[in-house]
């Protein structure tokens, strides 16, 4: 019998410490060096790229924000269940583009734009009715951001073409000039536009 234990403890002995090895590398040195090097080099991001707010912290400008009052830029829709733009469940509505249930969706989500500003005969931009593959993007297209300003300037009391100022001088343009779409973070945005008096 203590022979059969001796060989038993004798095999387990090397597996138990590649184990407890293996999980103090990869389950604490690793992690921890990451984080550390990940602070050191990109600070902000590490931390959750947080746009300031005059009561502390605000919303990460990685993930989209849920805006209703009218004098606010709106993002994109989110079809995260049941909490708009929660990251835990993220993901797109995975409906074709002839789903009945899409097009009731985009149908009321052009009435919801139409209602808010009467006087707007632009054409609605795509990004305002429909969400994107994530649920949770934090980004709309200029077009998506000028089709609002002049909601916003009539709400505010503003000059439109200050709101179209505010816009052009967030815009966000293609990573290296031809990767991507010109585009806006509408949490920094809104975050201008209360800068503004």
């Amino acid at each position: 019998m203590n022979a059969r234990l001796s060989v038993c403890l004798s095999t387990l002995r090397p597996a138990l410490s590649v184990f407890v090895l293996l999980t103090l590398i990869t389950g604490l040195a690793y992690p921890l060096a990451v984080t550390g090097l990940a602070r050191l080099l990109w600070p902000e991001a590490a931390a959750g790229s947080l746009a300031p707010s005059h009561r502390g912290a605000g919303a990460s400008v990685l993930i989209g924000q849920s805006f209703s009052d009218p004098g606010r830029f709106w993002s994109r829709p989110s079809v995260t269940a049941p909490v708009p733009y929660n990251g835990v469940a993220s993901g797109g509505s995975n409906l074709g583009a002839n789903a009945p249930a899409l097009r009731e969706a985009v149908a009321a989500r052009v009435a919801a734009l139409r209602a808010a500003d009467p006087d707007n005969a632009l054409p609605v931009p795509v990004d305002l009715v429909t969400a994107s593959a994530s649920g949770l993007d934090p980004d709309i297209s200029l077009a998506a951001a000028h089709y609002q300003a002049g909601r916003i300037a009539r709400v505010r009391g503003m000059d439109r073409r200050a709101v179209d100022a505010l816009i052009d001088a967030h815009a966000r343009l293609p990573w290296l000039g031809f990767i991507g779409e010109p585009r806006v973070n509408v949490v920094l945005l809104n975050r201008a536009l209360d800068g503004v008096r």
